[in-house]
């Protein structure tokens, strides 16, 4: 699956006709400098594109509804150079629709103490122009990210990257498709919600399939296909007999496999990026989808176990938010399963019945094939490993009636203390931030799900400005957290976001 489009971001810069022609090719030459430069850093995900100056009421509103109408455009950066009026903005402003970030920067990094007058002072207005059209944009209520420094900072280079990936997150969430096997789990409150407001809200078409007509897709898979597949699984990973007999054991392997292939070539038939599963309705499927569901995660697809859609949306959206990132480190759909409630080294142990993504492995990726209880099925294959130490984020998103809610923990990824050999799914286990007690307390309080879409690679930043772009409430359990404070901003997020 392809997880990263050849995306861009325009780069437009204001100013007006006030002080000449001269001014205005200082202006062009000024931006032109400044692109050439950020895309030859190697630090932006993304090639950054100049367009003209723009001056005028037709030029704005022409440039952004370009920009509204080029796929290949994720978002604009807009920099003042000099003063721009910024009453010139409101129509394109008005009609734009994709991500914008406001880049308060100017060219020169010193004042030039010797030299400067009042034909430089006139040209070189960032710190005046900026705070124009600052004001427009905040008048107007529109979302934007501002980034303060000069453009040749690696500390501004890097936070224009980060709000590229988040502006991917942005922009690709109106292409989320999630297919439902079946429904969710029966009487669960967390993992179901407003599909309709969901499609609104963040564009994400939720659609259910009869259990059996994809597992007719399964059953078309040849058993040449499926046996190349197996062959490298067992050139890939370890394989854990454990007393198994040899034959059966790849015979089960085998029927993940079938079902890898056979699932894969049904969403991209129906053109789908992400998937939901429930161990209560499995049809004509002979095992619970393990391994297939983990390779799968693997090559980009969004995943969300009992008809958990709203975490297969999102575990979707931040694998493009995090494709191509240098020494990522993974992301996947998790569990809260079990507490380590020791004193000083307390924690809680993430896992599911299967389907843990393998980016997030470190060390050896084992088979296994175990007896499951749930399904009513064959004993599933799976893929075994415990997961990285390091700082990550866990999110949910929940529907609360009246609107949906990001919660966004940040947590400590650990090695757990001793071997678990009879526990035969990947685990992670981390602490919650600022401490297990906070962070638990405070994650109940915002009523968080026990499924979680989480990264190494995305921040809690990232995942707030996206927030903040889809118009919904986010709040963030982090170091800075305590419950008093914590409270208050859930009370101040029902007054200005609930209905």
């Amino acid at each position: 699956m392809k997880l990263q489009r050849n995306y861009k971001f325009w780069f437009c810069t204001g100013s007006q006709d006030l002080y000449g022609d001269e001014c205005l090719k200082n202006v062009a030459d000024h931006s032109r400098i400044i692109v050439d430069e950020l895309n030859k850093s190697g630090v932006l995900p993304f090639e950054v594109v100049l367009k003209p100056t723009l001056i005028t009421n037709e030029l704005i509103r022409k440039t952004f509804n370009e920009a509204n109408i080029d796929e290949d455009c994720a978002g604009v950066i807009v920099w003042c150079h000099t003063f721009s009026p910024a009453k010139s903005w409101i129509l394109g402003l008005q009609e734009y629709r994709k991500p914008l970030l406001h880049l308060h920067t100017q060219f020169n990094e010193e004042i030039p103490y010797d030299s400067i007058d009042m034909d430089f002072m006139n040209e070189n207005q960032s710190a005046h122009g900026d705070r124009e059209w600052g004001h427009m944009v905040t008048r107007m209520g529109i979302e934007r990210k501002v980034v303060v420094g000069h453009w040749t900072s690696q500390a501004v280079r890097e936070k224009i990257a980060s709000w590229m990936r988040t502006a991917i997150g942005i922009v690709e969430s109106s292409h989320v498709r999630v297919m439902r096997v079946a429904d969710n789990m029966r009487n669960v409150a967390v993992t179901e919600g407003d599909k309709v407001e969901a499609q609104l809200k963040f564009g994400w078409e939720v659609d259910a399939y009869p259990v059996n007509e994809i597992a007719e897709a399964v059953g078309a898979v040849s058993e040449s296909d499926t046996n190349a597949l197996v062959d490298e699984y067992y050139d890939k990973y370890e394989i854990l007999l454990e007393g198994r007999d040899a034959d059966e054991f790849k015979r089960h392997v085998a029927v993940q496999a079938q079902i890898e292939i056979g699932f894969e070539r049904f969403l991209e038939e129906k053109n789908y990026q992400a998937i939901v599963t429930h161990f209560g309705d499995l049809g004509a499927l002979k095992q619970l989808p393990g391994l297939a569901i983990q390779r799968l995660m693997e090559k980009g697809y969004g995943f969300g176990a009992e008809g958990d859609w709203k975490v297969a949306a999102m575990v979707r959206i931040m694998k493009l938010m995090s494709a191509g990132m240098k020494d990522a480190k993974g992301t996947s759909m998790l569990e809260d399963y079990t507490y380590n409630l020791v004193p000083g080294k307390e924690g809680i142990l993430q896992a599911h019945m299967l389907e843990i993504c393998p980016t997030i492995a470190e060390g050896p990726i084992s088979i296994k094939c175990q007896p499951l209880s749930m399904g009513d099925r064959e004993d599933p294959a799976r893929l075994v490993f415990t997961s990285k130490e390091g700082p990550g984020i866990a999110t949910s998103l929940i529907d609360l009636g009246d609107r949906f809610r990001l919660i966004i923990n940040s947590v400590d990824c650990k090695k757990v203390e001793k071997p678990m050999p009879k526990l035969p799914v990947a685990t992670a286990f981390w602490t919650p931030q600022p401490d297990f007690a906070t962070g638990c307390e405070a994650w109940i309080l915002a009523g968080g799900a026990h499924h979680t879409a989480f990264s190494y690679d995305i921040t809690a930043e990232q995942m707030g400005d996206w927030a903040a772009a889809m118009g919904i409430e986010a709040v963030y359990i982090d170091n800075n957290t305590n419950i008093r404070d914590f409270k208050k901003d859930l009370m101040l997020g029902n007054v200005v976001f609930g209905k």
